[in-house]
């Protein structure tokens, strides 16, 4: 059976497994039935034209676990960023798992979707706040809405800086032939508030697993909402995350995305701008090798006066690997004093790996200051001589040139131990042991 028709087939069954109100029984069916009439997507359409799904969808996905499923601590512990406190919310094959989390309902709401779906007290927030920003026209994303039930629910109030930061973390066993997880995240930041987040996808077993991922973000005026997402799993696992975040006044919202691994990753961020003086930050690093593929298709919706966004993707791509940067700005008539500026920056280590690169400026104001760039090329040959002339091996020259090439983005995380983190899986991805202090 295609995993469309039995998508199908499990819809009507999933819908009597969860406890959940007539408004979002509403919901979940205009959503599947916009993901029957669409499908999923293919090459045929513009935003996906550098991107398959089709070998992916050729496997035999199960729809939902058939157990609950456990992981000692012991297996997953390299996993989580333990060089400092953080509240986790954790799912292993798509359930929540109460032995590695550490969520919180003190001051702040750091717990379950599934709980705010069917809690009366959560009600009105999930009324005014659930898929009203995820796109209805995205095939992929009304899907996730259909099934939506499981994920993490974060709700920061007004004035509250969360002194630790909230790692989401999905954990996939294996234990099925093949599995879809489809978790669904919200995460609502009040006035002046500020939150650090950290998200990953991580397969614990060979078996194919497909996460087709949604994250609604509300970053409320003069919020501070820093996110960061890696992506670093194995070659069976491939990864559809969708993230839509709006803005209103005075907010700052930042996302680094951070993809080392995995099979295929698409990533699709849309920012949307409902204020006036908004901050927006869009920042990627991609190290990929063999026939990995990443695409980035990114989004920034100026609608208002006087706000910022500055996007910067660097991507190294090796033997026959595949990266696509597809990055759009939008600019309304109204949205005068405009400040948008995006690059990407592209190295090809190999004559098989290949970049699809469409930066996009759409500008319907007169009163504005935008550019986007983006480069092409290979290591610089004179540099590499000039380091091994002094004495450097030839592939720690290499990976040096490398890790400056990456550095700016890497300048920009605000978590030390992330930054450690991130700093020691590139230096895994390039094969070198960084000698130096970070």
């Amino acid at each position: 059976m295609e995993l469309k028709e039995k998508l199908i087939s499990s819809f009507m069954a999933f819908e009597e497994r969860v406890d959940v109100d007539s408004a979002l029984h509403d919901v979940r069916t205009e959503a599947f039935k916009n993901f029957e009439d669409k499908g999923f997507p293919t090459k045929k359409e513009e935003a996906w034209k550098y991107t398959s799904l089709s070998s992916i969808l050729k496997n035999d996905f199960s729809v939902f676990p058939k157990k609950e499923n456990t992981v000692e601590f012991s297996e997953v512990k390299k996993f989580f960023l333990h060089e400092i406190d953080t509240y986790k919310v954790v799912f292993v094959d798509g359930v929540f798992s109460s032995f590695l989390s550490s969520t919180t309902h003190d001051g702040l709401d750091v717990c379950l979707m599934s709980s705010a779906l069917n809690k009366p007290k959560y009600k009105m927030v999930i009324d005014e706040y659930f898929n009203k920003i995820a796109s209805k026209d995205e095939s992929l994303t009304s899907l996730n809405t259909a099934f939506a039930y499981e994920g993490a629910y974060i709700n920061i109030p007004r004035s509250k800086v969360v002194e630790k930061p909230i790692e989401i973390i999905n954990f996939s066993t294996g234990t099925e032939a093949a599995l879809l997880i489809q978790p669904r995240n919200l995460i609502i930041v009040g006035e002046n508030a500020h939150v650090q987040i950290i998200e990953r996808h991580q397969s614990l077993n060979e078996n194919p697993v497909l996460t087709n991922s949604v994250t609604e973000i509300f970053a409320q005026k003069r919020a501070i909402v820093d996110y960061y997402k890696i992506q670093n799993d194995n070659l069976e696992a491939s990864l559809i995350d969708n993230t839509y975040i709006a803005q209103k006044d005075q907010s700052n919202a930042s996302v680094h995305t951070f993809s080392f691994g995995g099979n295929l990753t698409r990533n699709n961020l849309n920012f949307f701008h409902q204020g006036e003086h908004i901050d927006s930050t869009l920042k990627g690093i991609t190290i990929i090798e063999g026939k990995q593929h990443v695409d980035h298709y990114t989004l920034v919706h100026h609608a208002t006066p006087n706000c910022e966004s500055h996007q910067n993707y660097k991507g190294i791509f090796d033997d026959k690997s595949t990266g696509v940067f597809n990055g759009k700005i939008y600019v309304e008539k109204e949205a005068q004093k405009t400040d948008a500026f995006q690059q990407n920056n592209n190295i090809l280590l190999s004559d098989r790996a290949s970049i699809n690169a469409k930066p996009q400026l759409e500008i319907f104001a007169d009163d504005v200051k935008c550019s986007h760039g983006c480069t092409i090329g290979q290591l610089d040959e004179k540099a590499m001589f000039y380091m091994q002339s002094r004495g450097i091996p030839q592939k720690e020259a290499k990976a040096l040139l490398m890790y400056a090439f990456s550095n700016e983005v890497i300048e920009s995380i605000k978590i030390p131990a992330m930054k450690a983190r991130v700093t020691k899986i590139i230096a895994t991805k390039l094969g070198v042991n960084m000698g130096f202090d970070l």
